[in-house]
């Protein structure tokens, strides 16, 4: 069975561990691919913050999510 995971900025992600979701914090758009790349094999699902998303642009290979934004966040 796959595993979901989070991926974006601690604020926004570190919750999601208490649902056993894997979580990946990235505060840079850097860190965002870095930790895009070095995802576990059996990850199925992504769920990204905003930001992370814009990081990222398209991907493919994996079910994406992409959270809504919070009041005030964007570009």
């Amino acid at each position: 069975m796959g595993r979901i995971a989070v991926l974006g900025e601690r604020a926004r992600v570190a919750d999601f561990a208490l649902a056993g979701a894997l979580t990946l914090t990235a505060g840079t758009a850097e860190e965002v691919r870095r930790a895009w790349e070095t995802l576990p094999p059996d990850v199925l699902v992504v769920a990204l913050t905003p930001a992370a998303a814009r990081a990222l642009g398209p991907v493919q290979g994996r079910l994406t999510v992409i959270m809504a934004e919070r009041a005030g966040e964007g570009r």
